[in-house]
């Protein structure tokens, strides 16, 4: 019990985190887009896919695999060869990020003339290129800490390195304007580098407090025969290199539609700038809307991984399985309303943010993708629990293909238009979604409750969805504006959700005291009778 509830304890932090971390990043580039004008913000974004390329083959799929080894030798009281692999790849990880931040600096101007067509670039490249180091240091500690089912460390970390960020973009900016804007958006691009230095910061503090507690653990441990440094590198790249094949498919996918979308929607007949609103409207609007619940099931993901793997180590298939199904049954309660509740106000959500009710359209079909989005990412990580990482590649990729022919296809068809390409991205997830949970059943032994898992969440949602459309229809009637009863409607709608689920039975007590103020919760509900023991 007490391991059920740090690995969901663990969800909530990294999901709470993940929360701050986005809203900051997100509030951060409006100040500084009128700070450092539209070549400023050129030259700094120019930067960012290089940097985020290298970093991508420095470190994807290493915390994950990190975090897999340690919490497999730990549950088997390995725990000298447990810090042996944190060992091994913090050094493994730290060449790495050197030489990725050397190169960049090096082939910098060669990359800012010739690649990016723009020598101005050039200061944004090599300001930025020392975080690669940090943040592939940074990484090591992050899957060791994750590997212990400790995630507090890892969400300070990321909290402190946003602040980090935000605070250096916007105090060099300013300070190195007058100088010109080339050197303003290099400020700008240190930011992550002192970002990543204060979050390594942290880890490394934590690690240091937790030294007399490592050393217990050392002495207890009595094996003799640890893996050498070379079996230990071939394990992580046995795991990590599907985990990072796999983070390359969805930017192949959305390079894909970049160029299939617009082009299509011109053979449906529409002028290039129109094709290029319409895909504005279902990348840059949509889109975001629908990755934001997937900050839940990212931090659910990154939990499971470790929870799951050491049930696997002490060959406890049953509580393993029951992990994996407490993680599913915990994604879709939070993505089958937040689908629900977009869909039912994807017009006045869009009119709310973007001022564009045009772009509802797409966004009322790309709302039901979040609830295969968030099942493709969870059942992800139960596969990665269980040592199948290449399987979710596999399936991933399917959905690709999946939706590149299904964009091809209907995105040409005048009557769908851009209706096409928000349907071939909720069947591409789905796709993949549903054969890793085919998978993820068949190799943890989890068994699909079909009443639990989808039917109780998907009722309460549909009660949800009835009373949001009415409360915005008679609030916009009753005259307190547009925005207001966008707002207050979203809200009814999360207590009616709520009130569903627990007349339904869709939570139980014994799993709402896993979470965080999960008993203060029961007692509170417990005393209006509305929760089931």
């Amino acid at each position: 019990m007490e391991k059920k509830t740090s690995f969901l304890k663990g969800a909530f932090i990294l999901t709470v985190a993940g929360f701050i971390v986005k809203i900051l990043g997100a509030v951060y580039r409006i100040p500084l887009a009128m700070m450092i004008k539209d070549e400023g913000m050129g030259l700094y974004q120019m930067a960012y896919p290089i940097y985020v390329t290298l970093l991508s083959l420095s470190t994807a799929g290493l915390p994950t695999a990190i975090s897999k080894l340690v919490s497999s030798n730990i549950a088997l009281k390995k725990y000298k060869n447990a810090f042996r692999i944190f060992r091994v790849s913090l050094a493994f990880l730290g060449i790495i990020g050197f030489l990725s931040t050397a190169a960049l600096i090096i082939y910098a101007p060669y990359l800012s003339a010739r690649v990016l067509g723009n020598p101005k670039a050039y200061y944004s490249l090599v300001s930025i290129a020392p975080a690669i180091f940090f943040v592939s240091i940074m990484s090591s500690f992050r899957g060791f800490f994750q590997g212990l089912q400790d995630m507090t460390p890892s969400a300070i970390s990321q909290v402190v390195e946003q602040i980090g960020r935000v605070a250096t973009v916007f105090f060099l900016a300013s300070l190195l304007l007058p100088k010109g804007v080339e050197y303003a958006a290099a400020g700008a691009a240190f930011g992550p580098v002192v970002g990543a230095v204060l979050g390594l910061l942290v880890l490394v503090a934590v690690y240091y407090r937790k030294q007399n507690e490592i050393k217990i653990k050392m002495m207890e441990d009595l094996e003799k025969r640890l893996d050498s440094p070379i079996k230990i590198f071939k394990d992580l790249m046995i795991f990590a290199v599907p985990i990072t094949l796999g983070g390359l498919i969805i930017p192949v996918m959305n390079l894909a539609d970049a160029a299939i979308v617009p082009m299509r929607l011109q053979v449906a007949g529409f002028s290039v700038t129109r094709a290029t609103e319409l895909y504005g409207q279902l990348t840059g609007m949509a889109a975001p809307l629908i990755n934001l619940p997937a900050i839940v099931t990212i931090s659910l993901s990154a939990s499971l991984v470790p929870a799951i793997s050491e049930a696997v180590a002490t060959n406890n298939y049953k509580l393993a399985s029951e992990r994996a199904r407490l993680g599913i049954r915990i994604a879709l309660i939070f993505a089958i309303p937040a689908a629900v509740g977009l869909f039912a106000l994807a017009t006045p959500v869009s009119v709310l943010l973007y001022k564009n009710a045009e772009a509802g359209i797409p966004l009322s079909i790309l709302a039901w993708g979040i609830i295969f989005l968030s099942l493709q990412q969870t059942t992800t990580g139960i596969l990665q629990g269980v040592g199948r990482a290449a399987v979710p590649v596999y399936n991933l990729l399917l959905g690709a293909v999946t939706k590149i022919i299904t964009n091809y296809v209907l995105t040409a068809i005048p009557s769908i238009n851009i209706r096409g390409a928000a349907l071939g991205t909720v069947l591409g997830y789905a796709v993949a979604s549903l054969l890793n949970l085919a998978a993820a059943s068949r190799y943890s032994g989890m068994r699909v409750d079909f009443v639990k898992m989808i039917l109780k969440p998907g009722i309460s949602a549909l009660f949800m969805g009835a009373f949001v459309v009415y409360s915005f229809n008679f609030l916009v009637l009753k005259g307190p504006g547009h925005n207001l009863s966008t707002l207050l409607s979203i809200m009814i709608g999360v207590l009616v959700y709520l009130f569903c689920l627990l007349i339904l039975g869709g939570i139980e007590e014994s799993e709402l005291t896993m979470m965080p103020f999960g008993k203060r919760l029961s007692k509170i509900i417990k005393k209006i009778s509305l929760l089931r023991r």
